[in-house]
């Protein structure tokens, strides 16, 4: 009998981790979102997306959509543009309808960055301007990048315990060259504005009207560029309440409303839902609009993409001062509490179970010594 209860007892033992709850299920919070990194990184142009869970794979446990935005929800806004995330990061070549209708019912429209196949009404954002990684980064590839592109480059500051370290030369060379530091939704909604953007003329005064396709309340509302072209030259540009514009230098590689000369016209970026007017030296009864990919009308966009972020200081703590612009995918990271619990419970198993084993067997030596006896 007693042999039979020691055996239970080790079968409980060396079913333990089997029958607890998965480490999975405890949670916990960056609290660095609702933190002054995260606003500094806002005011920046940042934006924050989501990539769902510390080691859950989202097409299998599509229920970390949902959670994930809820909890960057509750952390911090996801851009300047807006409140609620609109990315969503995926580990898998292909989206399937199931997961798809998901990511839109909770409001997602773009995925990246490995992504080849997604539903309609899903932007794909691909990763093709190689890694910040020393060792990794590839100039050549970004500088080939097509006019008007958008480029993602791949960062992820820690894998496991290792630390990766940054090419700073890399960094540096991006800096300076010409081109619109951005994110996957800024670049996305901008495009998307300028071309909701038309422009009439009546007379001496051109107007430029932005519509929005986005409605509601956590809608992003992100400005629009557009080209107008015409022969007179420019008196005047103001805003819907009669104020100047802001006058861009050209230099700007981070989206800002305001408005340039250019030859043959002017270059207006405008918010969303507001008209702006151009008044001419001369009448002219003859315009032309094109709507602009690219803000500022340079060469192509470049967002550093920082992949499983699961703690913003870490990831952020090597680009203090930079003018890189980032769109971070967030995942809600396990407890940290975790940390001990796992040493924990293997050293119990490791001093728990060959103990019950031993006396397992001394139990029934003992056992057969006394059968013997009697």
């Amino acid at each position: 009998m007693v042999g039979k209860s020691t055996s239970l007892i080790v079968t409980a033992l060396i079913c333990l981790p089997i029958m607890s709850p998965t480490v999975a299920a405890d949670w916990g919070t960056d609290t660095w979102l609702s933190s002054v990194i995260a606003e500094e990184r806002l005011d920046f142009g940042d934006e924050f997306a989501c990539q769902g869970f510390e080691g859950v794979d989202t097409i299998d446990e599509p229920w970390v959509i949902a959670a994930c935005k809820d909890y960057l929800e509750d952390q911090t806004n996801a851009s300047r543009w807006g409140k609620s995330p609109i990315s969503f990061g995926i580990d898998s070549e292909v989206i399937d309808e199931e997961i798809g209708d998901s990511l839109k019912k909770h409001g997602f429209q773009i995925v990246g960055d490995m992504v080849e196949e997604a539903p309609e009404g899903l932007s794909i954002a691909i990763r093709n301007g190689a890694s910040l990684e020393k060792g990794v980064a590839d100039k050549n590839l970004i500088e080939s990048a097509e006019e008007d592109s958008l480029v993602s480059v791949h960062w992820r500051a820690r894998i496991d315990d290792l630390r990766v370290r940054e090419d700073k030369d890399v960094i540096s060379w991006i800096e300076e060259q010409p081109v619109w530091f951005t994110t996957w939704g800024e670049w996305h909604f901008h495009r998307a504005s300028g071309i909701s953007t038309s422009a009439s003329v009546d007379g001496s005064t051109i107007t430029i009207e932005s519509t929005s396709q986005q409605i509601g309340s956590d809608a992003w509302q992100v400005p629009g560029t557009v080209m107008v072209e015409f022969e007179p030259s420019v008196v005047d540009v103001t805003d819907s309440e009669g104020l100047p514009m802001p006058l861009l230098t050209g230099s700007e590689r981070n989206l800002a409303v305001g408005w340039r000369n250019v030859d043959g016209g002017v270059m207006v970026t405008q918010n969303p839902n507001t008209s702006v007017y151009v008044e001419l030296e001369d009448t002219t009864n003859q315009i032309e609009t094109t709507p602009l990919t690219t803000f500022n009308d340079l060469n192509y966009s470049v967002t550093i993409v920082g992949h499983h972020t699961i703690n913003l200081f870490r990831w952020t703590q090597d680009f203090s001062g930079t003018e890189l612009v980032f769109t971070w995918l967030i995942e809600r990271p396990f407890n940290d509490e975790v940390g001990w619990k796992l040493p924990l419970l293997a050293m119990t198993m490791l001093i728990a179970v060959p103990i019950s084993i031993v006396y397992l067997l001394r139990t029934d030596q003992f056992s057969a010594s006394k059968n013997q006896e009697h």
